[in-house]
C-alpha cells in the first residue's frame, strides 16, 4: 500500500497535504527522540558517578552535549510546529476550496439527496474536526508510536530483554483495547452526527417558516419538538463521551499495570544480579516518563477513530463523480432537440420515459401539462443540470452530454419562478448575469426589465442593499431583477420557469412586457400553467406521465379536444368564477 494515496483517501487530503502529514509525523518522531536524549545523558552521568569514572576531561563532554541537546530541542520543536500546525492550516484552506470546487461541479441530482444543513456541516464542522485531527492528533499519535517502538527495540537489543518486555507489553495491549472498540465508537459518532443534523434541520426550518408558524399559532408546538431534538443531542453526546471514556480509561488502566510488572520483573532480576541497580533505576524512570504521555496518545487514538466518520463524509463529496466535457462548443445554431429522452432519479423513479421534440431557434416553445408531468425536469435537462438516463439532447446538432456544464451554461439565460437574491446592492445582484459588465450596461439591462419604476423610489437607487434574498423587495420587483440578469447575460437560449405565475396583474403585465423584449430572436422554452401566458407561443408541448402527449401550434391543439383544450377550458371557467 502506498502511504501518500492511503493518507489522501483516509483523511480526505490533497496530495500535498498527504505529503505534509507524512513530514509532520516524521518531525514529531524526531522531536520525541531528541526529547529522550537528556535521559540518556543523565544515565551516562549517573553511571560515571556510581562507577567513579567522572574525570575532569568528561565534564566538557556533558556540557557540550547539554548545549547541543538544547539547540536540537529548540530546532526540532520549530520544525515540528511548521510541519504540523502551519501545514495543516494551509491544507485546511486547500480542503475547503477543493470541497467548494467539487460541489460546484457536481450534478444537481446530488443536491437532491442532500440538505443544506448537512452540506454546511460538512464544509464547516467536519473540516474543522479534521483540521484538529491533522494538527494535534494524527502526527502526535504516529510520532509517539514510532519513537516508542524505536526506543523499545534499542532497549531490547542493548539491555535485558525481559525487563524491556515487562515495561513495554502494556502499550500494544492498551492500543488493542481501544482499537477493539472502534466499531462501537464509529457507530456512536454516526448517531451523534445524525441527531445533530436533525437539530440543525429543525433550527433552519424554524427560521425559514417563522412567519407561517406565527400565522398558525404553532410556535409553542414547534418549539416543543425542537426541545426534544436538543435533548436528543445532549443525550447522544453524553453517551458518545461515555463510550470514549470507558475505552480510553480501560487502556489507561492497562498502561498502569506496566509499572507493576516493571518493578516485579526488574526487582527479581536485580536480586539475582542479572541487571545492575542503574539499569533498574533507568527502567523505573523510563516508565514514569513514558506512560503518562502515552495515555494522552490513547485519547488521540480514540479521537482519530471517531473522526473517521467526518473523513468518510468529506471523502464522499470529494470522490463523487462530477460532470465533465469539452470546453469547445461545436453547435451549429441553437435548436434544442430531445430524442427519445428518459430520466430517472437516484431511487429509479422514472420522471421522463420517452420525450422527443425540438425547440427551434427564433421560436417560443411552451411546456405545459399537469403537475408532475416532467416540465421542469425537461428544462433542467436542456441546460444539463442533470444528465439523461436514456436518449440524447442536442444543441445545434451537438450532444450536450459531452460539453462541460459551465461552458454550456454560457448559452443559457434562466429565469426561475423562485428568484435567489443576495444581501447586496441591486446593481451587484444584476451583475451576477455578467461579472465584467459596466455600470452603464447594468443600467440598460435594468431599464429593459422595467426596474427603473421601483428603483427610483429606493433611498440609494441601484446602490440600495436589498436584504437577505431581497427581503426589502416585493415578489414582482425581485422577479424583474432576475429578468435584468438575463438581459445582461444576453444568451441565445432563454429558459422561463413559471416566471410570472405568482404575481399580481400589474406586475405580471410589466414582466410580460420585459420578457417580450428578452426573448426576441432567441431559442425560448417556457414553462407555464396559465394558458394566456403561452397563447402566443409558436409551439406547445404537452407533457403528462413522462411522455409527450400532444405537440403543435395552440390553434391546432385547441381543435383536438385533448389535454391542452381541457386546460384552456378549465382556466376560462375559473376566470369566470365570482363570489355570490
Amino acid at each position: 500500500m502506498k502511504i501518500i494515496p492511503y493518507l489522501q483517501h483516509k483523511f480526505a487530503l490533497s496530495h500535498e497535504g498527504a505529503v505534509d502529514m507524512a513530514k509532520a509525523c516524521a518531525s514529531v518522531t524526531v522531536t520525541n527522540i531528541v526529547l529522550m536524549m537528556p535521559a540518556t545523558v543523565l544515565y551516562l552521568l549517573i553511571k560515571d558517578l556510581l562507577e567513579n569514572t567522572l574525570t575532569a576531561d568528561r565534564i566538557p563532554f556533558y556540557l557540550i552535549a547539554s548545549v547541543i541537546i538544547l539547540i536540537l530541542i529548540a530546532l526540532t520543536n520549530f520544525i515540528q510546529y511548521n510541519a504540523t500546525f502551519l501545514s495543516t492550516y494551509k491544507e485546511s484552506g486547500v480542503r475547503r476550496t477543493a470541497l467548494a470546487e467539487r460541489l460546484r461541479k457536481l450534478p444537481l441530482s446530488y443536491f437532491g439527496k442532500k440538505n443544506i444543513a448537512d452540506l454546511t456541516t460538512t464544509i464547516m464542522s467536519d473540516c474543522a474536526q479534521i483540521e484538529t485531527a491533522s494538527s494535534h492528533w494524527i502526527p502526535e499519535l504516529i510520532g509517539a508510536l514510532i519513537s516508542t517502538a524505536l526506543v523499545g527495540v534499542s532497549l531490547f537489543l542493548f539491555f535485558d530483554w525481559r525487563i524491556t518486555l515487562a515495561s513495554f507489553w502494556v502499550i500494544p495491549a492498551a492500543f488493542l483495547t481501544v482499537w477493539g472498540s472502534a466499531k462501537y465508537q464509529k457507530t456512536a459518532s454516526r448517531q451523534n452526527n445524525a441527531v445533530k443534523m436533525e437539530l440543525a434541520d429543525g433550527i433552519q426550518e424554524c427560521l425559514e417558516a417563522v412567519r407561517d408558524l406565527r400565522a398558525n399559532n404553532a410556535q409553542d408546538a414547534y418549539m416543543d419538538g425542537l426541545d426534544v431534538k436538543i435533548k436528543n443531542v445532549e443525550k447522544q453526546a453524553l453517551f458518545t463521551e461515555l463510550k470514549l471514556a470507558v475505552c480510553v480509561n480501560a487502556g489507561a488502566i492497562i498502561l498502569k499495570l506496566g509499572i507493576a510488572t516493571t518493578v516485579v520483573v526488574g526487582g527479581a532480576l536485580l536480586a539475582s544480579g542479572e541487571i545492575t541497580l542503574l539499569t533498574f533505576f533507568m527502567f523505573l524512570m523510563l516508565v514514569s516518563r513514558l506512560y503518562d504521555p502515552m495515555q494522552i496518545t490513547l485519547q488521540n487514538f480514540a479521537a482519530i477513530i471517531a473522526t473517521a466518520v467526518q473523513c468518510e463524509r468529506l471523502d464522499e463529496v470529494l470522490s463523487h463523480e462530477i460532470q465533465t466535457g469539452t470546453e469547445q462548443m461545436t453547435n451549429k445554431g441553437y435548436d434544442i432537440t430531445f430524442d427519445h429522452v428518459a430520466f430517472s432519479y437516484q431511487d429509479d423513479t422514472a420522471v421522463l420515459k420517452d420525450v422527443s421534440f425540438t425547440a427551434k431557434q427564433g421560436e417560443v416553445t411552451a411546456l405545459i401539462g399537469p403537475s408532475g408531468g416532467g416540465k421542469t425536469t425537461v428544462s433542467r435537462l436542456a441546460a444539463r443540470f442533470w444528465d439523461v438516463t436514456g436518449g440524447t439532447i442536442t444543441l445545434g446538432g451537438m450532444d450536450i452530454s459531452g460539453v462541460d456544464p459551465e461552458t454550456l451554461f454560457s448559452a443559457f439565460s434562466i429565469v426561475f419562478q423562485d428568484v435567489t437574491l443576495f444581501n447586496q446592492s441591486i446593481k451587484d445582484n444584476i451583475r451576477i448575469g455578467r461579472q465584467d459588465a459596466t455600470d452603464e450596461e447594468i443600467m440598460q439591462a435594468a431599464q429593459l426589465a422595467n426596474c427603473d419604476e421601483f428603483v427610483s423610489r429606493l433611498p440609494d437607487g441601484y446602490d440600495t442593499v436589498i436584504g437577505e434574498n431581497g427581503s426589502e423587495l416585493s415578489g414582482g420587483e425581485r422577479q424583474r431583477i432576475s429578468i435584468a440578469r438575463a438581459f445582461l447575460k444576453n444568451a441565445p437560449i432563454i429558459l422561463l420557469d413559471e416566471a410570472s405565475a405568482s404575481l399580481d396583474v400589474e406586475n405580471e403585465t410589466a414582466i410580460q412586457t420585459a420578457l417580450s423584449r428578452l426573448i426576441k430572436d432567441k431559442t425560448v422554452i417556457v414553462i407555464a400553467h396559465r394558458m394566456r401566458t403561452v397563447s402566443g407561443a409558436d409551439k406547445i408541448v404537452v407533457l403528462a406521465n413522462g411522455i409527450v402527449q400532444e405537440s403543435g401550434k395552440p390553434d391546432e391543439l385547441l381543435v383536438q379536444n385533448g389535454i391542452f383544450e381541457k386546460m384552456v377550458r378549465a382556466q376560462n371557467e375559473s376566470a369566470a368564477w365570482a363570489i355570490n
